[in-house]
């Protein structure tokens, strides 16, 4: 394999057995349904990726947070159209983001959070099974990434069976 080709797109944590990490990775594991600490841990790579940028656009600008936003454009507004952002921050803001923020534009947590399913578990069963679309596109990805306008977007396929109402794993408050 030539050099710089890796496929792990994650780094795990530094010291495997620390408790306290080892239970807050698997509350969140279990709160957002991921399959793995994998998934859990790409996540982090993701939002330490974001952290990165933004100090670097910070950095190059010598801390003038102005400077750097102005330089950080394209950066601030990918990370709006995806709703890890809100309008109103800026740069600055990306240093304070939680691993929560990042979790809760996954394609299974959207799903979920929208009603379609019952539990995190579900969602993802779903979407593994080719029942969720979006804007009429199956997507069976669980971590695929929802933008801020995709959102209202996210339903049932036409040809599913759980598109009617009154299949039984339908959740109960749709």
């Amino acid at each position: 394999m030539p050099l710089g080709s890796s496929t792990k797109r994650y780094e795990t944590p530094n010291h495997p057995w620390q408790g306290e990490r080892i239970a807050d990775e698997h509350n969140l594991v279990e709160r957002y349904g991921l399959s793995n600490k994998e998934e859990l841990w790409r996540a982090q790579s993701e939002l330490r990726d974001y952290r990165r940028e933004a100090r670097k656009l910070l950095g190059r600008a010598g801390g003038d947070a102005e400077a750097a936003t102005q330089e950080g454009r394209e950066f601030l507004a990918r990370l709006k159209r995806y709703g890890v952002l809100d309008e109103s921050e800026a740069l600055d803001d990306v240093l304070s983001l939680e691993i929560t923020d990042v979790l809760e534009r996954r394609l299974q947590t959207v799903a979920y959070r929208k009603g379609i399913a019952n539990t995190p578990q579900q969602a993802r069963q779903f979407i593994v099974h080719g029942h969720v679309t979006i804007d009429g596109q199956r997507v069976q990805r669980p971590s695929y990434k929802v933008e801020v306008d995709e959102q209202a977007d996210v339903e049932f396929d036409e040809a599913s069976p759980l598109s009617d109402e009154l299949h039984p794993e339908r959740a109960e408050d749709q």
